[in-house]
């Protein structure tokens, strides 16, 4: 019997990729638990601060990408892709770019945009900066945990930033691993 000794190749399957990617999810909500019940904002630069009238509603931790798309001379900007997981591990909202900006659509029903350009913060340079985004009070409705929002904040990210090496062609897309906290504000009475 003859046996085929040439060299054999296994592609990875996306799914499977995925399927370990929403695993590694998983993972990271559960070491962050105690920092998922913490509504209380979170310590940032001055420049990312939200005003001293607005209090945390909702802190939720992003797993996704940062999806890039080669023009010919360089990644350009970032468009999102993300699920937000609540402390328990639940999914609880969609966060995806748009032409408006960057959206949040909660499983209860509201969404918000965060309007462009943000105010950011370069906390660590092996990850996209830190974000602060008013919310457009127009594109910022439904009843849920995003009624209301004033401000969003985007801290301790990990990954994201755009490929090192210049793409090899035009219109060609690279999505980044990125994972995040977001702090979503509303205006306090207090």
């Amino acid at each position: 019997m003859k046996t085929n000794t040439a060299h054999q190749t296994q592609r990875v399957h996306p799914g499977a990729w995925l399927r370990g990617l929403a695993g590694l999810a998983l993972v990271a909500v559960t070491a962050t638990s105690a920092l998922a019940t913490d509504n209380r904002a979170p310590e940032v630069p001055d420049d990312i601060a939200a005003p001293a009238n607005n209090k945390v509603l909702f802190h939720g931790y992003a797993v996704g990408f940062q999806i890039y798309t080669w023009n010919g001379s360089s990644w350009g900007t970032a468009v999102p892709a993300a699920t937000l997981y609540d402390n328990d591990g639940n999914v609880v909202a969609d966060h995806f770019g748009t032409p408006n900006g960057p959206k949040w659509v909660s499983n209860s029903g509201s969404e918000v945009v965060g309007a462009l350009p943000p105010k950011s913060a370069i906390l660590d340079t092996n990850a996209i900066p830190w974000l602060r985004l008013a919310a457009v009070e127009t594109l910022t409705h439904g009843p849920g945990i995003f009624a209301d929002t004033t401000f969003i904040q985007r801290v301790n990210t990990t990954g994201g930033k755009a490929p090192f090496v210049n793409g090899t062609f035009v219109g060609q897309v690279a999505p980044v691993p990125y994972t995040a906290d977001y702090f979503f504000f509303r205006k306090s009475n207090d």
